[in-house]
């Protein structure tokens, strides 16, 4: 019997064998993916670490000038507040470190009355400060505070219920840290140790801008390979945008007050502006290279002709999406950005004029839409850039809204938006 089970299991090896090439193969991928995956993973993790660098000094600094100050200067003998109000200031509130500094000061004289009235009709113990924490909340929502005032309220009414009865004379010193703090943390924003509001956007703007690229590049290669999967890969990545567009947001906020406040970055504002504009076209680009995706991998599904032209066109979308995040940082006019989105629709043009089914219209429409956002993003106005858009498609009488299907009215072909 154990020599029966021998030549079974060879066979069964054998059978293996005969699948051996296409399993490898998947095998293959999924750890090529994985190995990618990884790699992406460290340099992202680095790139946040870079990011945060001088955030980090700056928290630091403040925290311990507001120590310092609080301690020395006003002779507070536990100056816990001071450091940590700074530190508050500047880690939690990127782009509205002001407001924010107001919002602290007004969160700690909510949770002082509160807590000291309770505190005084109700005296001190579990249930009081659960009372307190509850009535802080409450009354902050009820005149619409935000979640910073509403959070703020809250500890400092704990820690007045809580801290109180063991400690004389809390409440000034509190009042006084929370000055101390937010206003240190704007002293080593504007003036000590202002960061450089370009290169802050520019590091911001890096994964949001090299995300479009690289997945419209991945998209043209589908095309050219009729690489279904490969187009899906592409728009499952792409859609994954919205932590790469929220820091570029918020990095354009944290720059104009930079800017604003700050002395020695007031000659930067004229060239933020670019940044500022450039921030809600980039956003839509996004979009509408998600429909250009998503519609491509419905063209590979039905077999419909790929004209060799149109994987170029979006092969230039991509390499205009890079010129215009090197022309930016570069502090340049975004020229190069411009004559490769033209380019883009030129070739989209021309892949028309071969003949592109109804999947392939709405990818050539898309392109020509992404290209305007693209234009708009260099500083070109709106009507400018589609009466560009229309000169560079090369007059096949398309509506704006993009090419309709070959022998037909022209009308815009209906696209699902990315979902």
């Amino acid at each position: 019997m154990a020599r029966d089970r021998g030549p079974s299991l060879r066979r069964r090896v054998g059978l293996g064998d005969r699948r051996d090439d296409v399993d490898s193969a998947r095998i293959a991928e999924a750890m090529d993916y994985l190995r990618h995956r990884g790699r992406a993973t460290l340099h992202d993790r680095l790139h946040q670490v870079r990011m945060a660098l001088g955030l980090a000094v700056q928290a630091g600094l403040a925290a311990a000038l507001a120590w310092i100050v609080s301690h020395h200067l006003l002779g507070n003998p536990q100056p816990v507040f001071a450091p940590i109000s700074a530190v508050g200031t500047l880690a939690a509130s990127v782009g509205q470190r002001l407001r924010r500094t107001v919002e602290l000061i007004v969160g700690v004289a909510v949770g002082v009355f509160l807590g000291d009235v309770l505190i005084y009709f109700l005296g001190t113990g579990g249930w009081q400060l659960g009372l307190v924490v509850t009535a802080a909340i409450l009354l902050t929502t009820f005149f619409g505070a935000s979640v910073a005032v509403v959070i703020q309220a809250a500890a400092t009414a704990v820690l007045i219920v809580t801290l109180s009865p063991s400690t004389d004379d809390l409440e000034l010193p509190r009042f006084v840290d929370a000055f101390v703090g937010g206003g240190i943390a704007l002293l080593v924003t504007a003036i000590l140790l202002p960061l450089n509001p370009l290169r802050v956007i520019n590091r911001a703007a890096r994964p949001a801008l090299d995300l479009l690229a690289g997945q419209l590049d991945a998209c043209a290669q589908a095309m050219r390979e009729r690489d279904r999967a490969a187009a899906q890969r592409a728009l499952d990545r792409l859609r994954e945008n919205k932590e790469e567009l929220a820091t570029l947001a918020e990095a354009i906020e944290g720059a104009k007050e930079t800017s604003t406040l700050s002395p020695a970055r007031w000659h930067r504002r004229s060239e933020l502006t670019h940044y500022a504009e450039a921030a809600e076209p980039i956003d839509r680009a996004m979009r509408n290279s998600g429909t250009l995706i998503r519609r491509s991998v419905t063209m590979i599904e039905d077999g419909e002709a790929v004209p060799e032209p149109m994987p170029d066109a979006v092969a230039h979308l991509a390499e205009a999406v890079r010129l215009l995040r090197h022309e930016f940082a570069a502090g340049e006019e975004p020229e190069q950005a411009r004559e490769r989105s033209l380019r883009a629709v030129s070739e989209a043009g021309r892949a028309y004029d071969q003949g592109v089914g109804f999947s392939g219209s709405v990818v050539v429409a898309q392109v020509r839409t992404t290209a305007s956002d693209l234009l708009v993003a260099s500083g070109i106005d709106q009507e400018e850039a589609n009466r560009l858009i229309r000169q560079a498609f090369g007059g096949q009488g398309a509506p704006d809204g993009g090419p309709a299907a070959p022998g037909s009215a022209a009308k815009t072909p209906s696209a699902p938006p990315l979902g």
